[in-house]
C-alpha cells in the first residue's frame, strides 16, 4: 500500500519522545548557551535572517508599497549592515513587492496555499500558490493539512506538500507545522520528517494567526530533526521560527537551539530565518545601542 512509503519513512527515526525530556533539555540549554550567544555579532547575523512580514487585514497596494520602500531605504541609512533576507505578504501582493523592490539578496515570500488554515481544496491551494510565484514570490510558505496529519493521513498530507513544490518551480518552499496545534513532541518530529521527506526546503513552526505559537521546545524537536534527516540524506533543511518572537531574547533562544543542534554551518539566511516585524526595530535598537524605529 502507498500509505507504506511514509510510514517507512518515519520507521527509521525515533519518534516517541518525551515531552517532559525535551523541555529539561531545553531549559538546560537556555541556561548554559544562550547568554553566551547575546553578542553583536549574532544580533546583526540574526538581523540578515529576518522575514520581514505584513499580514494584516488592512494590507493594500500603498501599504505594502510603503512597506517595501523601507527595506530599499535601509540600504541607504545603514550601508554598513546587512538587510533583512526576505519580506513576507499575503500572494495577492508579490507583484507590488516586485515592482517596489530595489536593493539586491532580499527574497519576496507569499503565504499560499490558502494560509493559515490550509482548508480547502488542493486545487486552489495549487492556484495560489503558481500565482503568487508568477507574479515575483521567490519564497511560499504553506501550512501542512494539519487534520489530516493528526488523523493519521499522511498520505493526502504528503502529496499535498508534494503537488505544491511541484507549483513552485525554483521557489523555496518553506512548510508550517502549526506545532501548537500538534500539542507534543511525538507529533512535532513526525511532522517535520514527513515534510522533508515531501520536498520542503524549509520547516517552519507556526503561522503567527493562532495562540499557540513557536515555542522553544518545539524549535529543539524540528532541529533534532533536521540533524537526523540531514544524517541520513546529506540534505541541509532550513528552520524558520515564527510567531511570538516578541524580544531579543526570543530570537536569541532559537538562535541558539539552531547553533547547537546544527551548528554554525545553519547560521545564515539561506538556512534559518525568523519570521517577525517587530523584531526588526529591536535587534537594530541593539546592535545601534540607541532607539530605532525604522520599520
Amino acid at each position: 500500500m502507498e500509505e507504506n512509503k511514509y510510514e517507512a519513512a518515519l520507521a527509521k527515526y525515533n519518534t516517541n519522545l518525551d515531552d517532559a525530556e525535551i523541555q529539561r533539555l531545553v531549559e538546560e540549554l537556555m541556561e548554559e548557551k544562550v547568554p553566551q550567544n547575546n553578542t553583536l555579532e549574532a544580533k546583526k547575523l540574526m538581523f540578515n535572517c529576518i522575514d520581514l512580514t505584513t499580514l494584516n487585514v488592512k494590507d493594500n497596494d500603498q501599504s505594502v508599497m510603503k512597506f517595501t520602500q523601507r527595506v530599499n531605504d535601509f540600504e541607504n541609512a545603514y550601508p554598513d549592515l546587512p538587510n533583512v533576507a526576505a519580506i513576507c505578504v499575503y500572494p495577492n501582493f508579490a507583484e507590488v513587492v516586485k515592482d517596489t523592490l530595489e536593493v539586491e539578496n532580499v527574497g519576496i515570500a507569499c503565504v499560499a496555499a490558502c494560509f493559515p488554515t490550509s482548508q480547502s481544496f488542493i486545487e486552489v491551494k495549487i492556484a495560489e500558490t503558481a500565482l503568487a510565484v508568477a507574479d515575483g514570490a521567490t519564497e511560499i510558505d504553506i501550512v501542512i493539512s494539519i487534520g489530516k496529519f493528526l488523523a493519521g493521513d499522511y498520505q493526502t498530507m504528503c502529496e499535498e506538500i508534494q503537488e505544491l513544490k511541484d507549483a513552485c518551480h525554483d521557489a523555496h518552499l518553506k512548510v508550517i507545522l502549526e506545532t501548537g496545534a500538534l500539542k507534543t513532541a511525538s507529533n512535532i518530529k513526525k511532522a517535520s520528517i514527513l515534510s522533508m521527506y515531501s520536498g520542503a526546503d524549509f520547516i517552519k513552526t507556526s503561522t503567527g494567526k493562532f495562540e499557540l505559537a513557536a515555542t522553544p521546545e518545539a524549535a529543539y524537536v524540528m532541529c533534532q530533526a533536521i540533524k537526523e534527516y540531514y544524517d541520513k540524506t546529506g540534505i541541509k533543511i532550513g528552520f524558520k521560527p515564527a510567531g511570538g518572537i516578541s524580544t531579543v531574547q526570543d530570537a536569541l533562544v532559537y538562535y541558539t537551539i539552531v547553533k547547537e543542534l546544527l551548528g554554525e554551518e545553519w547560521l545564515n539566511n539561506k538556512l534559518f530565518r525568523l519570521g517577525t516585524s517587530r523584531m526588526a526595530n529591536l535587534l537594530l535598537s541593539d546592535i545601534l545601542g540607541e532607539h530605532v524605529d525604522f520599520f
